[in-house]
């Protein structure tokens, strides 16, 4: 009988780990610490995290701040 194989994964919502089989890569699970559901995702894909996770999400809105603070320009002293 072959092995299992798993990888670690983090839960988007609470943050735990979660140990996930590799057959389930793409799919939707659940955390069984929290409940949340999230698709199954190797943390060193580009595909990390998925798009529909919180973590995406809280991505998005760093890269969205990071964007905005370079266009700000600081107001000039006219004294």
């Amino acid at each position: 009988m072959a092995g299992i194989t798993y990888f670690v994964q983090e839960c988007p919502t609470c943050g735990r780990r979660v140990q996930v089989r590799v057959i389930y890569f793409g799919k939707r699970i659940a955390c069984r610490h929290c409940g949340a559901q999230f698709a199954a995702c190797d943390p060193q894909s580009p595909e990390y995290p998925p798009l529909d996770s919180a973590l995406a999400l809280l991505t998005r809105a760093d890269q969205l701040l990071e964007a905005s603070a370079s266009r700000v320009a600081l107001p000039s002293s006219g004294f």
